[in-house]
Parts: C-alpha cells; structure tokens; sequence
C-alpha cells in the first residue's frame, strides 16, 4: 500500500509530500521527495507493540540541518575528501571545506536538502517510490551533470530496498549512500549501547585525527574494532584504543571484498525489543558511526537525542576512495551508469530464535 500526503513548503517555495508505504506485516516506512529522506521506519517489537525505529524531526524545516543527516540520502559523495579536493583526468575540482580543512558528506549544498521528481508503484518485490533529480555542473563543487535515482521498495520479506542508480556526462566523483539513524529500541528510548552488533569484516581503515583515513588497513584482531562474533556496542566504545580515541567511539570504515556480490555486512540486535536489523550491500564499505557528535538536538514528539542515541550504517565507498590510488576507485566515466543496492532487513523474533 502507498499513501501521499503533504510535508510542506521547501524554502524556495516547492510543495513536498511524504509517501507511506506499508506491508502486510506490520511494517511502515515513511519517505519524502524532500531530500529522498528515510523520515520513520515502523516496525513490531516482540511483543507486537509498534516502534519507531528511526531518528528524525517532525517538522521539515528541521531537516534543513545539515549537521545531523537524519534519514538523509547522501549524495555525491558521502563521508570524507581529504583537503576537499579532487583531481579528475587532470582538472583540479576544490570542493567545499565543511569539516576543517577537508569536504564531508559533498559540503554544505546538501543533497537531502533538495527536492526530487517522484514515481511510485509496485514492482515484483513490493511497494516502492523512486526519487530522481539531475544534479548540474560543479552544483557540489564536481564536474558533470549527474542523473540520479534513489529507489526505496518495502517487501513482504521486511525489507527496505535501497537502489542508486547514477550516470553523468563527464567524469566525476559518485559514491552515495544513506545516512539513518536507528534504534532498534525506538527512538525515543535513549541510547544504543546495549545493543549487540556483528560486523562480518576482518579489517578496517585506520583513520588520522581528522578522520581522514591513512591508507592503512588494520586487522580487527585483537581490538574494540573485532565484532566478528557478537558483541554490546558499549562494551569498548570508550576505550584507551588509539582509533577509538580519535572518533569518540565508532566512526569507521569496515573493509569488504569489491565485488560488487550482495553480502550480508552486519547485523545489529535489541535484547529489549526483540527486533533485529540486518544489513546487506554489493559494495566494499560499511561506515558504522555510534552518533557520537548528537549533542542534545530536539527531534520527533519533542525527544532529546543525546550522543549515541542512534547508529548509522552507511554502505559506501571508501572514505577518500576518489584520492587513494589503493583504494576501489569512486570516480565514474562520462557515460557509464553506477548502480548499487542497499538491504535493511527486520525480524522480530526473540533473542534466543536468533
């Protein structure tokens, strides 16, 4: 089932809509044409009580803060650019410096800050709308006009689909991704760091004290890094590990076979809700980032979210993979199309059916 209703008025005066999509399992995922945003993703506990799992505003003017990305689609690039800039077949690109001396998340021309054309449906694997918008040339500082469509399908498996599709006529940088905030608890139940989390990778990318990653790939062994088996994300989040120190818990990029294979990347676990999230992608990095910059912002029904009331999945690729000679490369040729699918997968069984 698809619904429509109204948001409101954009700041250059466009009307923007929020389109429900549900199941027949109970779930409920709300999105807006306003920045292709995840706003509220609904979905029974253990007990069969419905919980908003997402953070997110009530209002959308609020989501004109760029500093939290609350349900945002990222685009062109997500996460970090060392120096904000980038070379690309020989032409120098300077790019936004939002965070320090370096461009995050493409700088401050945000992507969920804009509005998209919107097509909904059904397809075979369920409900779904699609967003699209052309983002001009050098709009974010990169060359090109870039097509981009942003398809979400909620299936009857409790699926939430995420399909990029993106192709431009020059060369430039795309590497997109999705900014949610979940808490499987709810979002109006405090922290996460009861919460058990598997991530299924052997290595991670070292980072330097501006989050820039170093080119080192460090091993998990041995570390607060190593969620191979299943662990409480608060156990080591304030450990004297020097990568912990860095980002204030976790903000990091895990390594994954470039493939372009769907695999299953992490898992994260409520014990309190019963509910389970499960997370699949065909690209090569998973930034898991525990929310450590929320300072206090008012969010939905009046909720304060405080540091760590929520933990972000963001399927990419590498942080600076667009300078990193040893890096898969983000940089897409004039002509050729970029896809990439993203799975957020929910159950309800109780912890010990896991």
């Amino acid at each position: 089932m698809i619904e429509r209703i109204r948001f409101g008025t954009t700041k250059e005066g466009e009307e923007a809509s929020i389109y429900i999509l549900e199941n027949s399992k109970g779930m409920h995922v709300q999105l807006s044409d306003f920045g292709a945003l995840v706003l509220t993703i609904l979905f029974p506990d253990k007990n069969g009580y419905i919980k908003d799992i997402t953070l997110g505003f009530d209002e959308m003017e609020d989501y004109y803060n760029t500093d939290t990305g609350f349900g945002a689609y990222v685009g062109r690039n997500a996460n970090r650019i060392k120096n904000a800039s980038v070379t690309i077949e020989g032409t120098e690109y300077c790019l936004d410096r939002n965070d320090g001396k370096n461009n995050l998340h493409s700088g401050f021309n945000r992507s969920h800050c804009k509005m998209y054309d919107a097509n909904y449906g059904k397809s075979r694997e369920g409900c779904y709308v699609e967003f699209s918008r052309a983002s001009l040339h050098l709009e974010q500082g990169f060359p090109g006009d870039l097509k981009q469509k942003i398809r979400y399908t909620l299936t009857e498996q409790n699926e939430l689909i995420i399909d990029y599709k993106m192709i431009g006529d020059k060369t430039t940088v795309v590497n997109p991704t999705n900014h949610t905030y979940f808490n499987l608890n709810g979002q109006d139940c405090g922290n996460v760091l009861q919460h058990e989390l598997e991530v299924y990778s052997n290595a991670f990318l070292e980072i330097d004290e501006e989050f820039i990653p170093t080119g080192k790939i460090l091993d998990v062994e041995n570390t607060p890094m190593d969620f191979r088996k299943k662990q409480i994300i608060g156990t080591q989040i304030d450990s004297n590990y020097v990568q912990i120190i860095r980002a204030k818990g976790y903000d990091h990029n895990y390594v994954f076979p470039n493939d372009r294979k769907l695999k299953k990347m992490a898992m994260l676990h409520s014990e309190e809700s019963g509910i389970t999230m499960s997370v699949y992608s065909d690209l090569c990095g998973l930034q898991v980032y525990s929310g450590n910059f929320l300072n206090g912002v008012i969010g939905k029904n009046g909720i304060k979210y405080e540091e760590r009331s929520g933990i972000c999945f963001e399927t990419q690729y590498y942080p600076n993979a667009c300078n990193e000679e040893q890096f898969p490369s983000s940089i897409l040729k004039a002509g050729e199309t970029y896809k990439s699918r993203t799975i957020y997968q929910f159950t309800n069984c109780k912890k010990e059916e896991i």
